[in-house]
C-alpha cells in the first residue's frame, strides 16, 4: 500500500453540514483511508491509497458532491498558497454584500413609506415594478450561490444551510410576486434583506476566520524570496529561493534573514530565532552551528551550507504540524457533528409544523408563511460548525507564535482534567549537559587517577549517553590517552562493559546495577552512595577485572527557570512529580532544590511508562514532560505528553505538544493555552446550542420577523469566531 496525504481547499462550503457531507462522500470510497473536512479552514485533509486512487480521483469525489476545488493550490506545499489567498478571501463577500445592500435600500424605504409613482403598468404601480426588479436581482443574482447549492444538495437528497436560506427567500419572493398581482401586500423587502444580511454575516465570518489564522500567516510570510549563493570563483550571486540546491553555500550579511536551514561553515554572529521559538534573546552561532530559514542574522556575516530546501525546513515542519492540528477534530466536536448532520431536516420539519400550526389556529396564510420563513432563516448550523475548529485554529496559532506546537486538536481536551505533572529529570529539569566534577578512588586499589580515567574514557567514548559523553569530554579536554577495547556492550540503564584488547581483562563503567550483574562486590560502592561526604552528583563506578577501582562523580545543573515553573504549576492546582534513572540520593538532592516531594528514582527507561501507568491507575490524569525521543513511550502513555524537543526533532517527537526550544516556562504556557482553548470551545458550543434552542421557538411563536431572524442568524456565527479570537488576548 502506498499512502499519500493531501490537503485540498474546498470552495462553496457554507456550514458544518457541508463539511460532514464531504467527509461522508470521501469516506465511503474504496481507497480513502481517512478524511477530515474542516469547515472553519474550508479544507479537506485526506489520506488515500495511491495504488487505488489518484489525487484527481479524490478531487472528483468533492466536485461530484457539488463543491469546487481551488485550482491554484500547490500540491507539494499547499498551505502557503492557502494562507496568502485567505487574507483576501473576504473581499468578494463584502462586494456582494455592498451591492445587495444598495439594491435593497429602496425596498426598505418602500416598507416604511409606501412610495408610489402614480403611474401603472398592467395595473401595477411603476414603483412596485421597480421594487420587484430590484428584489429579483438581489434574490436571484446575489443569492444565486445559495439556490445553486440547495439544488445540488436536493439532487442527492441532502440539505444544508443553503437549503434553509433558499427555501426562506424563495418562499418570501414568490408569495410576494403572487401578492403584488393579487393587489395584496408582499414581503419583497424580507426576501432581499435576508440575502443581504446573510451576505454581511458571511463577510464578517470570512474576515473573522481569516484572523483566526493570522499567526500562521505571519509566520509563513517570514520566508525569504531570494538567496545570495557563493560561486566556486568566490563571487556571490542573488537568485530566487526555489533555484537553491542542497549543498549550496549561501552568504548571509548582518541584518538579513537566513534563507534556508543549514550549517555555518564560516563566520560568527547572533541570530534572532524568536519567530521559531518565541524567545526574544538572540542565539550565538559559530562554525558548525545549525541555523534555520527565516531567522534573522544580526551582527556578523555567515557562510551557510544548505541542508534543507523550503519544504523540509524547520519553518515548514512547524507550519505542517500546526496545519495538521488545525485539521484534526477534538472529541468534543463529535456531538456537534452528529447534531449538524440532522440539523437542517429537523429545522425544515419545525418550519412546516409552524406553518401548519398557524394556519390551523385560524391565522391567515401570509402570517403562517412569514413565521415559517423566520424559523428557516434564524436556524444557524454555521455556529455549531465553527465552535470547535475556530478555537483550535486560534489556540494552535497562539502556541506556534510562542514556540509551542500542538500536534493534534485533542491536545486541548486532554488538558482539561490533568491533576499531575511528571517531569523527567535529565535534560528536562536539568540542563542535560552533565560534567565530571570529581572522582573517588577505591582505597586499596593500585589503579592511579589517570588510569581510572583512561579506563572510563575508553568505555565512554563508545556511547552517546549524556553521562558517557561527560566522561569522554573530560578525558579529551585533559589529554588523557585511552586504551583499545573490544566486545563493547551498552547495557541499557546500567552502563558499559568491554574487554581490554591487550590483557582481555573485563572493564566496566556504570551504576551499581552493572556491578551486581557482573558479580562484583558492591560493599564499597554502597558506602559511596550512602555517604554525604562525596557531594551531589551521579556516581559512575569503574571496575577492572573483578574489583571496583574507583568512581567518577558527574553532575547536571538544574535549569534556571525550573523552580519558578514548579511554583507556577502548583499555583494552577497541579501535583508535581519527578522521574529519573539516577540513584535515589541524587534524585532527592535535585528534588530538594526544586521543592518536589514525589520522587520516582532509579527507574529504567523501559520502566518509565509503567510508572506513569501506575499513577493513572491511582486516579491521576498525568502530563509527562520529557526531553525527546528516548521518552517516547512515556509521552504516549501520559494523558498529555509535552516533548522538550530541539527544532530539528519536530517531526520525530511522540508528544501531543512539542516545545521548539528547551525552555521549561513553555510548559506552563502550553497548559494555560490548552485549558483556555478548551474553555473557549465549551463556551462556543454553549452559545451555538443555546442560540438555536432559544431563537427557533421564538421564531415559531411569531416573535421574530424574517429580517430580524436573518440578522440574528448572520451574526450568531460571527460571535462564535469573535469569542475564539479572545484566546489571542488572554
Amino acid at each position: 500500500m502506498s499512502v499519500n496525504k493531501i490537503i485540498l481547499k474546498i470552495a462553496g462550503m457554507t456550514c458544518s453540514s457541508c463539511a460532514i457531507s464531504n467527509e461522508k462522500e470521501l469516506s465511503k470510497v474504496k481507497g480513502i483511508l481517512s478524511a477530515n473536512v474542516n469547515f472553519a479552514s474550508k479544507k479537506a485533509y485526506v489520506e488515500y491509497d495511491a495504488d487505488i486512487l489518484s489525487e484527481e480521483d479524490v478531487k472528483k469525489i468533492i466536485i461530484n458532491n457539488g463543491y469546487e476545488i481551488d485550482p491554484n493550490q500547490s500540491p507539494a506545499f499547499p498551505l502557503l498558497s492557502h494562507l496568502r489567498r485567505d487574507r483576501n478571501s473576504s473581499k468578494p463577500d463584502f462586494s456582494n454584500f455592498l451591492w445587495s445592500a444598495i439594491l435593497s435600500l429602496p425596498l426598505v424605504f418602500e416598507m416604511f413609506f409606501k412610495i408610489r409613482a402614480g403611474k401603472n403598468f398592467l395595473g401595477i404601480d411603476l414603483a412596485m415594478w421597480a421594487d420587484l426588479i430590484l428584489a429579483t436581482v438581489v434574490v436571484f443574482w446575489f443569492g444565486w450561490r445559495f439556490h445553486r447549492m440547495a439544488y445540488l444538495q436536493a439532487k442527492k437528497m441532502r440539505s444544508n444551510m443553503d437549503t434553509l436560506v433558499s427555501l426562506g427567500t424563495l418562499a418570501a419572493y414568490f408569495f410576494s410576486l403572487w401578492a403584488i398581482f393579487s393587489g395584496r401586500e408582499g414581503y419583497l423587502e424580507s426576501a432581499a434583506l435576508i440575502i443581504t444580511l446573510i451576505l454581511l454575516g458571511k463577510y464578517f465570518e470570512a474576515k473573522s476566520t481569516g484572523k483566526a489564522g493570522e499567526a500562521m500567516r505571519k509566520l509563513m510570510e517570514l520566508g525569504v524570496k531570494k538567496a545570495r549563493v557563493v560561486r566556486e570563483d568566490g563571487r556571490d550571486e542573488e537568485i530566487n529561493i526555489d533555484e537553491v540546491k542542497v549543498g549550496d553555500i549561501l552568504l548571509v550579511k548582518p541584518g538579513e534573514k537566513i534563507p534556508l536551514d543549514g550549517i555555518v561553515l564560516e563566520g560568527e554572529s547572533n541570530v534572532d530565532e524568536s519567530m521559531l521559538t518565541g524567545e526574544s534573546l538572540p542565539v550565538e552561532k559559530k562554525k558548525f552551528s545549525s541555523v534555520f530559514g527565516a531567522t534573522v542574522n544580526q551582527d556578523g556575516a555567515l557562510k551557510v551550507k544548505v541542508t534543507q530546501l523550503s519544504e523540509g525546513t524547520v519553518l515548514a515542519q512547524i507550519v505542517k504540524t500546526v496545519e495538521e492540528a488545525q485539521g484534526s477534530k477534538a472529541p468534543i466536536q463529535k456531538l456537534a457533528d452528529k447534531i449538524s448532520g440532522i440539523f437542517v431536516p429537523v429545522i425544515i420539519s419545525i418550519a412546516l409544523f409552524t406553518f401548519l400550526g398557524w394556519q390551523l389556529s385560524g391565522h391567515n396564510f401570509s402570517i403562517a408563511l412569514i413565521n415559517a420563513i423566520s424559523v428557516l432563516v434564524i436556524a444557524c448550523p454555521c455556529a455549531l460548525g465553527l465552535a470547535t475548529p475556530t478555537a483550535i485554529m486560534v489556540g494552535t496559532g497562539r502556541g506556534a507564535r510562542s514556540g509551542i506546537l500542538f500536534k493534534r486538536g485533542d491536545s486541548f481536551e486532554r488538558a482539561k482534567d490533568i491533576s499531575m505533572v511528571v517531569f523527567d529529570k535529565t535534560g528536562t529539569l536539568t540542563s542535560g549537559k552533565p560534567e565530571v566534577i570529581s572522582n573517588i578512588q577505591y582505597p586499596i586499589s593500585k589503579i592511579s587517577e589517570e588510569r581510572l580515567f583512561k579506563i572510563a574514557g575508553s568505555l565512554a567514548s563508545n556511547s552517546e549517553h549524556p553521562l558517557s559523553k561527560a566522561v569522554a569530554n573530560y578525558v579529551q579536554r585533559n589529554n588523557i590517552a585511552t586504551i583499545e577495547v573490544e566486545n563493547i556492550k551498552e547495557e541499557r540503564g546500567k552502563g558499559l562493559s568491554a574487554n581490554d584488547e591487550d590483557s582481555q581483562v573485563e572493564l566496566l563503567l556504570g551504576n551499581i546495577k552493572i556491578l551486581e550483574d557482573h558479580k562484583i562486590d558492591t560493599i564499597w560502592a554502597r558506602e559511596v552512595l550512602d555517604s554525604d561526604e562525596n557531594g551531589f552528583g551521579t556516581k559512575l563506578f569503574v571496575a577492572h577485572g573483578s574489583e571496583v577501582v574507583g568512581a567518577i562523580i558527574v553532575a547536571d545543573e538544574v535549569r534556571d527557570e525550573a523552580k519558578k515553573v514548579i511554583a507556577d504549576l502548583r499555583e494552577m492546582g497541579l501535583k508535581i512529580a519527578m522521574i529519573t534513572g539516577d540513584n535515589k540520593k541524587t534524585a532527592e538532592y535535585i528534588a530538594g532544590e526544586l521543592g518536589i516531594s514525589n520522587i520516582l528514582a532509579e527507574v529504567l527507561p523501559s520502566e518509565k511508562s509503567a510508572e506513569i501507568k501506575k499513577l493513572q491507575r491511582n486516579g491521576e490524569k498525568v502530563v509527562f514532560v520529557g526531553d525527546g525521543i528516548n521518552d517516547a513511550p512515556s509521552l504516549v502513555q501520559a494523558d498529555l505528553g509535552i516533548a522538550m524537543g530541539s527544532a530539528q526533532d519536530i517531526a520525530k517527537e511522540a508528544g501531543q505538544i512539542i516545545l521548539v526550544q528547551n525552555n521549561l516556562q513553555k510548559v506552563v504556557e502550553s497548559v494555560k493555552i490548552s485549558r483556555l482553548t478548551f474553555k473557549t470551545i465549551r463556551q462556543n458550543l454553549f452559545w451555538a446550542f443555546g442560540y438555536n434552542v432559544i431563537a427557533i421557538p421564538l421564531a415559531a411563536a411569531g416573535f421574530l420577523n424574517p429580517v430580524i431572524a436573518a440578522a440574528a442568524m448572520a451574526f450568531s456565527s460571527v460571535s462564535v469566531v469573535a469569542n475564539s479570537l479572545r484566546i489571542y488576548k488572554k
